[in-house]
């Protein structure tokens, strides 16, 4: 039998080619929940569904376009799944989306994949197995300061006013981009591309699961931002934030944030 790695990144790239066959052409798009939804992301959900299950008939199951149904992933292990992550960035035709798929055991990551099947970046981690692109070792930043850092995140959140009210800091000057894709932008940090990404908003399970393990295998840190680790597939499927760095930058950033009362639900 593969390990579940193997099968997660055969899988995977196989459902990419579904997601190719739709990017920049014409498909069905409407709003889920404020967000936007396609042909593509039902499909490569289905297929991936068909057949992961069928692989691994005992896991559960939990992904962002099928209904959450608790007993459905109450099992030992689940793949929690992202069939389309950042798909504002999918239909607006830019290449800055990902398929998402990780196996959670015991509330952790044991398996991921973060695939972008537009610039066939394949970002895959197992536990205790290190994480790999393209199947090179990848490691995240050893950078040491927060003034200059390559920072994943929405420009205008480290621009607002708030930060320079006590016991809040301003931010120094740092090179901020942004990707629609959260698992592509942890996948990014991991890969030593960016120093770190930073979310102070609430994403669920899918969004991160994956890009979790794979930053942590590769040797960089991820926690909420008041530093308390993350647990997947709990009876909630929200993670309130998620600091995302190298071992060095990641508690710098903590000191900036960890005081922050955050609303639970984004």
């Amino acid at each position: 039998m593969p390990t579940d790695l193997h099968l997660l990144e055969t899988t995977v790239r196989e459902a990419g080619a579904i997601a190719r066959k739709y990017f920049g052409g014409s498909y069905k798009t409407w709003n889920k929940a404020g967000q936007p939804v396609t042909d593509a992301d039902i499909e490569v959900n289905a297929f991936l569904h068909t057949h992961l299950r069928s692989a691994r008939p005992n896991f559960g199951w939990l992904s962002e376009e099928t209904e959450d149904v608790p007993a459905q992933r109450a099992s030992e292990c689940t793949f929690i799944v992202d069939p389309i992550d950042g798909t504002t960035a999918f239909v607006k035709g830019r290449p800055h989306f990902s398929i998402s798929v990780a196996v959670v055991r015991d509330g952790q990551p044991t398996s991921g994949i973060v695939f972008n099947p537009i610039t066939e970046e394949c970002f895959t981690a197992a536990r205790g197995e290190g994480a790999t692109l393209n199947g090179t070792p990848i490691h995240a930043s050893d950078r040491v300061q927060v003034e200059g850092c390559r920072m994943l995140g929405a420009k205008d959140v480290f621009a607002h006013p708030a930060w320079n009210a006590p016991p809040n800091r301003p931010w120094p000057p740092m090179h901020i981009e942004t990707r629609s894709s959260i698992a592509y932008r942890m996948a990014l940090v991991a890969s030593g591309a960016f120093d770190a990404a930073l979310f102070l908003s609430a994403k669920h399970d899918w969004d991160v699961a994956a890009g979790d393990l794979i930053v942590r295998e590769a040797g960089g840190v991820v926690t909420h931002h008041d530093g308390t680790p993350p647990r997947y597939n709990g009876k909630e499927t929200l993670q309130p934030s998620m600091v995302c760095a190298g071992p060095n930058l990641h508690p710098l950033l903590l000191e900036r944030l960890q005081h922050l009362k955050l609303p639970r639900r984004g």
